[in-house]
């Protein structure tokens, strides 16, 4: 049996239909349209929705039975994808549009490995998600880089990711290999007609002989769903 993202083939075949149509119309904002930026964006997206997956042809069935709700969720990748072109045009490199490098980092040495963090924001009056608002990641009061392009902070909270949001923070230099240590992390989050959150937490890390490049499952770090009241409303947590 083999497991099948069907949004995968959408955002794909929407990042070449896109990038295609911007190379033949003259390109006027002068976007970068090489293959990593194309798939750079495609990652960007799917980092954003929710995948669909399908396990058999009775699979493709009910995807071609779900059309107006396709329809819909084709309309908001397509959004996503314009967000995403933006993102990584602004943070592209001219050296190199793929993995992020921190120019102070020795390759030759081990590196502290952060994992993804994924939380959930929620109003903690009527418990439903946040949407529309911006999530920032922290290190000693500093905005924390990020490994690449494709991963935002400050993160964008948007009406469909059911208030998730994520970050994958650049790797650390480490002293050595197999040092265990604690990293001080806070998420901020400032709303209007919210007081600010803070949540404070940390995160222990094994150093590694080299980076970590590609995005795994059992490498992340889940946040407890966090909560922003009105002024003068009572805190649960």
């Amino acid at each position: 049996m083999e497991l099948h993202n069907t949004n995968e083939d959408i955002v794909v075949s929407e990042v070449t239909n896109i990038f295609d149509s911007l190379e033949k119309n003259g390109n006027p904002e002068n976007i970068c349209t090489c293959a990593q930026c194309r798939l750079d964006t495609a990652c960007y997206v799917l980092n954003r929705i929710k995948p669909h997956y399908i396990v058999s042809n009775r699979g493709v069935v009910r995807v071609g039975q779900e059309s107006l709700e396709r329809q819909q969720q084709k309309i908001d990748i397509i959004t996503i994808i314009h967000e995403g072109i933006k993102q990584i045009n602004k943070n592209r490199r001219v050296s190199s549009h793929g993995f992020y490098v921190d120019s102070s980092l020795n390759m030759n040495r081990p590196v502290f490995n952060i994992p993804t963090i994924v939380g959930r924001l929620f109003n903690g009056v009527n418990f439903m998600p946040m949407e529309d608002i911006k999530v920032e990641l922290r290190r000693n009061e500093d905005i924390v880089t990020m490994i690449d392009s494709n991963w935002q902070n400050p993160y964008q909270l948007l009406s469909h990711c059911e208030g998730t949001f994520t970050f994958w923070p650049a790797p650390i230099q480490a002293e050595s290999f197999d040092i265990r240590r604690n990293f001080e992390f806070s998420v901020r989050i400032k709303a209007l007609d919210f007081e600010e959150l803070n949540h404070f937490f940390r995160i222990p890390v094994t150093s590694e002989i080299r980076n970590i490049s590609a995005y795994s499952r059992d490498r992340t770090f889940k946040l407890p769903d966090l909560y922003i009241f009105p002024p003068g409303k009572d805190d649960f947590q």
